[in-house]
Formats: structure tokens, sequence, C-alpha cells
């Protein structure tokens, strides 16, 4: 039992979707939201075929400006319009993009231009991506996937090879613009855009459908989840499938790497969030959700506990879950109760800003929240370990010759 009753979360603000006379209540999902790596943009998807893409600073000034509520009507659209003349050119601009489809995941790439394409003929190369390239990919219900080019908001790419809805995107953290897409056709696909989106590989193993899947920081791994409590990790430079992580009770729905990449989190229906050593296997940490938890038999029964989303914070001491219990939860990765909470109904995906200090919401009805995330300086310890472990595997450290326990330390077992 914590000592304390959590802190509550301050709001910063929520961007609350246009309702309109005789608004159809299903097909608002906000199933997605997403910061672009640089910190320039926020997007999210509204429902209805509909992603918006707005300047993250002026997000942030406008809650300053009008208190916390904002409802995305088009004033500030008309203002960005007025200054889009030629001097204008590179200023961040709002977006509101039609999808044609209901939208399920969407995910930004940056380009950076020493990463070549694994394509040996770059020659007949459509797309010439250079140093300020930003991209947002979208998930569609018809399985297609749409790359749309974020300064301007026209549509790039169709990436067409899914057969059903898909339901993740992520991008390869380091500027190849390599991106997979998890589908409810029980496949992972490989793409590679700077080769005009060419596929590279289908990752088959998953039995069913493929709720999630996110990249190690280092872009060596991926790590996939889906329905029948199913957890794989990939090698993306052979991808082969390195191992899978057994120990949820339910579907799996959403994973993250820690910011060192030498933890895992995912989060499932059980009720639980699991922190993983993705390099052996083992289940280091157990964030709960429901008390007593439930038992294996019954782990499917807690509807009102399902957890649906899970993120790691840029320090890598805290992570973020979202639960149908109507409350999101800041847990700091060395006690085993939240240190913050703040209340969200209908909540489906979360993310942390890209500097760590907001973390965005979305729920069903299309709108997002957003609030201040628990800061704390990190130890020397922890940058230390953070620096360690973004270098080196499990394996390697347990090898260090070093007290058992600076061992335990840098492999987070205390």
């Amino acid at each position: 039992i914590p000592p304390w009753p959590p802190r509550v979360s301050r709001t910063i603000g929520e961007l609350l979707a246009p309702a309109a006379p005789f608004d159809k209540k299903c097909g608002r999902e906000n199933w997605t939201v997403a910061f672009a790596p640089d910190g320039s943009y926020f997007a999210w998807s509204q429902g209805h075929r509909t992603v918006k893409l707005v300047p993250w600073s002026q997000c942030l000034k406008n809650f300053l400006l009008h208190g916390t509520k904002n409802v995305t009507n088009s004033s500030s659209l008309r203002l960005s319009r007025q200054n889009s003349d030629g001097g204008q050119k590179n200023k961040p601009r709002e977006h509101i993009i039609d999808c044609g489809d209901i939208v399920w995941s969407l995910a930004f790439g940056s380009s950076v231009p020493e990463k070549q394409s694994r394509c040996v003929n770059i020659e007949w190369h459509r797309f010439r991506f250079g140093q300020d390239q930003l991209l947002l990919a979208t998930g569609l219900n018809n399985g297609r996937i749409k790359i749309w080019d974020v300064y301007t908001g026209k549509l790039l790419l169709n990436l067409v090879d899914h057969t059903e809805v898909v339901r993740d995107l992520t991008f390869a953290p380091d500027g190849s613009l390599i991106l997979v897409s998890a589908s409810r056709d029980k496949t992972l696909r490989v793409w590679d855009l700077k080769d005009d989106g060419n596929m590279m590989k289908v990752l088959r193993g998953h039995q069913n459908w493929v709720y999630s899947c996110a990249f190690s920081p280092d872009s060596s791994m991926l790590c996939s989840v889906g329905a029948s409590k199913t957890v794989f990790l990939w090698n993306m430079d052979k991808y082969t499938m390195i191992r899978k992580l057994e120990g949820h009770h339910h579907d799996v729905v959403a994973c993250d790497f820690s910011p060192d990449g030498a933890l895992l989190a995912t989060a499932s229906y059980d009720t639980r969030v699991y922190i993983w050593d993705p390099y052996n296997g083992d289940i280091l940490m157990e964030f709960g959700h429901l008390f007593p938890p439930p038992t294996p038999i019954f782990a499917g029964g807690a509807n009102d506990r399902w957890v649906r989303s899970v993120s790691f914070s840029h320090d890598g001491l805290h992570i973020a879950s979202l639960a149908d219990d109507k409350m999101v939860r800041f847990w700091r990765i060395d006690e085993d109760y939240p240190v913050q909470v703040a209340p969200l109904s209908n909540g489906l995906c979360c993310a942390f800003s890209t500097d760590g200090s907001v973390l965005a919401a979305g729920t069903h009805d299309g709108s997002v929240y957003f609030w201040a995330t628990p800061r704390q300086v990190p130890s020397l310890q922890h940058l230390c370990r953070l620096s360690i472990r973004r270098v080196m595997p499990t394996q390697e450290v347990q090898e260090l010759p070093i007290p058992s326990k600076v061992l335990e330390f840098l492999s987070y077992r205390i």
C-alpha cells in the first residue's frame, strides 16, 4: 500500500473534437496520438477519416493564452493561411488531412541523409528525401498506409499490401525511414520509404491480430504484441524472431522501449503492465491496475481495468499507463505504486512529448487531453546507467568485473 495518495497531475490543456449537431458517436475514436521526433508537431486522429497536425509550440501557447480548453476551430487555420506567403515557407502550419478512411494508427518519421536506403538501384527514385524532411504515416481501416509530407500536408505515397486494419505504425529512430506496420491480418510489414515505399519484408509468427509494434532506440530490435497473450522480439538486421516473451494472461495491446533500450514495457487487457529485460525475457517489474490482481483464470474478466496504452518517458524513470478505470497513472520504475494520477474517461492511447514534459492522451470521442508529467532530476547513477545501457546488452553488462550491487543496478534489478 502506498504511504500516501499519489498526486493528481496538473491539466495543461485539451483539444476537443468539434461536435456536429447530428454527429454519430461511433467512428470518432482517437486511436492514436504522436509527437514529431524534433518536437515541432503534434498529430492525432480525430475520427471520421481526419488527422489533425498542429505546430506543438503554437498549441502550448494557445493553452497558456486561452486557458486549457481549445476547441479546434478554424480561427487558428485562418491565421496560418494569412502568414503563408513566400517568406514564411518554413513556418510550421496547421493541417487537416482527410485520409479517406478511418485512421487507426499514425507515426512521424524524419530523414537523415547519411542513412542510405537498403535498395541497390538508387537512380530511379521519385522522392528525394532532404535533410529537413518530416513524414507522417497513417494506417487505415482498409489496410492501406498513406504517407504525407508534414510541412505541406500533401500525399506522397500510398502503400498497399495489408488485407486488414493497420493497427500500428513505427519508424526506425535512426533516420533511415524504415517503417514497420502491424495489422489485423496477423502480419508485420517492413517498408523502405527511401526506396519509394518498397516493401522489404513480411514478418510472420503472430497467430492472431497484431495490436502494436515498437523499435528499440538503436533500431536493431522490434517488439510486436497482439492477441492471445503474444509478445515477440525481432532482429531487424536479419528479420528473424529473437524470442517470445511469456507472462501475460490476455491480449497484449501496447509496447514501448525505455530510452536506453534496456527495458521493454507491455500493456495488456489482463490489467497489468510488465517491464521486461528484452535481452533475456525476464520480467523485472509488474504494475497492477487491479487489487488484488485477477487470477489467470479470470484475467479477461476485469473489463473495467483493461490497460489500453503504455508509454516510456524520455528520462527513463517514468512510465504512463492508461486503463479503462478512467485513470491515467504515472509510475516510477523503482516504485510499485503510481506517483501521479489523472482522471480520464474513455481513454485509448497516450504518448509523451519529445522533451518528456507533457503527456497527451486520446479518447473515444476524438479529443486529446494534456497533463504535466512528474518532474524529477535524475540521479548521476541513473544517467550513467542510461549511457552504459545504450551501448551494452544485459549479457555484456553481466560480464563486467564490477561489484554485484552495481551489476544489479545496471541491469535494473534494484
